[in-house]
């Protein structure tokens, strides 16, 4: 039905990338997207036709009249090979013997946000701007979400103790480039692109979009749930707000009563309070003497059941008299006595989203309507909830494919739907469990534990995953024709991540990094305690190092020019083969550390690490140089649930590519994927683009 239009009937604590300030624009944001649909209704017959007009060239050049990209995040390779050698992936298995099975290179670094913008634009980081999840601020030298940027409304009016927003947030994609479905729309092709990471804030162009990572949840981080306990951290006048230990969760204390306990869920601040006082929602959670718990929230009663997650739940929060915020929410409750119970990350509703997270803004609203409600955070599955023990490996299980169904019923409305052009959906589910169950497949992993019944339990879950992925390509195949070009692909592998690597740790011991006060460690994050009058490299983030250097960070003290290159140089060499002598078989840590300028081309290359580090099997960066803090050590174990990762070397962690039709496989890209759906739709691959169609000559003969 959308394959051109809707009918009149159906209608990401983690560093946040504006904590909610986005919120003061959020009055209008379901008029908006509700007069946004009638405009695109009254105009459907002109823009119906000037559509066929445009597209008249790609249709009598394409090779198929639809293609399919279907992503699985995190599709390994050898793992791959593994299970279909043992009969487990019958349909991956029957597109490599009749149509195109290959390794497809990913980039450096190897990191989703990377890859996905390699993909999406067809070109090298250098040209899309996105090297990491996090980017630092060279003035500041904090960190900030690399691929958008929120501000707040910029005049106001005082109203009593309101301040009322008289211009809108602005809110800006930091990735550059043109996406290729942009490109197919400016020829006339309709293109449906469902969770494609780094799409937040959504595209424009001639299609539909649900957005994906990034997409902050209505407190304006990348994903805070909240932990409400009767036996929760003890906070100073009963205020919860105080920072707790959990890097992406709060604790709440609960207060029992008999069988009554009670609690609040925490909100956004409130944008239109000068002082931005945190919104509540009170919640009362009751036993009957029959045994039943029911949990009050917001007018609501929703029945609990121990070690089960609720539905989703609509949650208003009260900015004002009249004036409120929709987010959904799920709860799971592991016990009532002691009350312990886990609410998700507040997330944007998207039947009443506050802020765009969909191209038209309405879809999201359509997608609410023909599904209920679904996840809309960008890192949906809460991953740190299970590496802080505050959830089971099976709870998680159930929330990831309870999030990987609703992804699947959105991709196969769409199948339905659009008949000519582009479907693009990437299913996160691969990436999420590789990363929290490697541990339990590897012996040798420092997180693996030595609760046999439990590795018992979790061992084949990764073998599970992928069974569950080839019969989602199962389903999909059933469910095209001959004139549809299907293309599986991941942006990446995946391997185990044994040991961290503190590069603030090596460039200290090294001369290169001082702490202030003669310290030698420091614990606090994102390089507080660094005396940069004295540093001339530091680390932050998971590509790499950056130079200190002068009249681009604030405290520079390296000169551009030939003295930064050399010093570049002489940290490529010196890290490059670097060996982990405490692992008791010298194991080499770091497979290769390159410049910038060697991989990367194009006008944002000065935005990169000077020096980026692809690391060997089992190692990674460790957690505490990432978010730029300093331990003791080069080298610690990782003994978090956390314990597969991709964020290595990249010729070592290649993802796949599958077809039913042939393409050139050998040596095939990342960034090669746009411009071959463009030739299939026959549209030309423009200049700017550094990936080249894998098309094979012979295409028109589908398999």
């Amino acid at each position: 039905m959308w394959q051109v239009d809707f009918s009149p009937d159906v209608m990401l604590a983690y560093i946040g990338p504006g904590a909610g300030i986005a919120l003061a624009g959020s009055f209008f944001a379901v008029l908006v997207a509700m007069a946004t649909a009638m405009v695109a209704l009254v105009t459907w017959p002109i823009r119906k036709s000037f559509r066929w007009w445009r597209g008249r060239r790609a249709r009598r050049r394409r090779i198929v009249r639809r293609v399919v990209v279907l992503g699985l995040d995190g599709l390994d390779p050898l793992l791959v090979d593994e299970y279909m050698a043992q009969g487990l992936l019958p349909n991956l298995a029957a597109l490599a013997e009749r149509g195109t099975y290959a390794q497809l290179g990913t980039t450096w670094p190897p990191l989703s946000p990377v890859a996905w913008s390699s993909f999406t634009t067809g070109t090298n980081p250098g040209k899309h701007n996105i090297f990491d999840f996090l980017a630092r601020d060279p003035a500041s030298y904090g960190p900030r979400i690399s691929s958008v940027r929120i501000r707040p409304p910029k005049r106001h009016l005082a109203l009593g103790r309101y301040r009322i927003p008289l211009t809108k947030p602005s809110v800006e994609a930091l990735r550059k480039s043109k996406p290729f479905w942009t490109v197919l729309g400016e020829s006339g092709i309709f293109s449906a692109v469902l969770r494609v990471p780094i799409t937040f804030p959504p595209d424009r162009f001639q299609g539909v979009q649900l957005s994906a990572m990034c997409v902050p949840d209505i407190r304006g981080t990348q994903g805070t749930f909240a932990y409400l306990s009767e036996n929760g951290v003890a906070h100073q006048n009963g205020d919860a707000s105080a920072a707790s230990s959990d890097l992406a969760g709060e604790r709440i204390p609960a207060r029992r009563q008999g069988d009554v306990v009670t609690a609040y869920l925490p909100g956004p601040p409130n944008p239109l309070r000068p002082d931005a006082e945190q919104v509540r929602v009170p919640i009362r959670a009751t036993r009957s003497s029959r045994g039943k718990i029911v949990l009050h929230v917001a007018g609501q009663q929703v029945v609990l059941k121990e070690k089960q997650f609720t539905e989703w739940q609509r949650l208003p929060f009260r900015l004002a008299p009249g004036v409120q915020v929709w987010g959904i929410c799920r709860f799971f409750l592991q016990s009532f006595t002691p009350f312990e119970l886990y609410a998700s990350a507040v997330q944007i509703d998207p039947g009443r989203p506050i802020m765009p997270i969909s191209h038209p803004n309405y879809y999201s609203i359509y997608l609410a309507k023909q599904q209920g409600c679904f996840a809309t955070l960008g890192l949906a599955e809460d991953t740190w909830s299970l590496s802080e023990g505050l959830m089971t490996e099976e709870a998680f299980l159930d929330a990831a494919y309870d999030i990987d169904d609703e992804r699947q019923q959105m991709f196969f409305d769409s199948l339905d739907r659009v008949k000519h052009g582009l479907i693009a959906c990437v299913f996160d589910a691969p990436d999420r469990i590789q990363h929290m169950f490697w541990r339990f497949g590897d012996q040798s992993h420092p997180a693996r534990g030595s609760d046999v019944a439990r590795i018992e339990a979790n061992r084949h879950v990764i073998r599970d995953m992928y069974a569950r992925m080839d019969k989602l390509v199962g389903k999909t195949l059933a469910a095209i024709d001959n004139e549809t070009a299907l293309v599986v692909m991941s942006d990446h592998g995946f391997k185990p991540f044994r040991r961290g690597v503190d590069l603030n740790a090596w460039l200290r011991d090294h001369g290169y990094l001082k702490l202030k006060d003669h310290a030698t460690t420091s614990d606090r994050s994102y390089l507080v305690e660094v005396d940069w009058s004295q540093t001339k490299a530091y680390a932050v983030g998971l590509a790499g190092i950056y130079l200190n250097q002068r009249g681009r960070e604030s405290q520079g003290i390296v000169a551009p020019g030939p003295e930064a290159h050399q010093l570049a140089r002489e940290l490529c060499h010196a890290l490059s083969g670097l060996s982990d002598s405490n692992n008791g078989n010298s194991a080499v840590a770091i497979h290769e550390a390159v410049p910038r300028e060697n991989v990367y081309h194009g006008p944002y290359v000065e935005a990169a690490p000077d020096v980026i580090v692809g690391y060997n099997v089992g190692y990674r960066v460790s957690w505490d140089a990432a978010v730029g803090k300093c331990g003791p050590s080069v080298f610690s174990d990782n003994t978090k649930a956390w314990s597969g990762d991709h964020c290595i070397h990249p010729s070592l962690v290649p993802g796949v590519l599958f077809s039913n039709h042939k393409l050139k496989g050998a040596g095939a890209q990342i960034v090669d994927l746009g411009p071959t759906v463009l030739e299939l739709l026959g549209v030309d691959t423009p200049a700017y683009m550094d990936g080249k169609s894998l098309v094979c000559s012979d295409a028109n003969s589908s398999t």
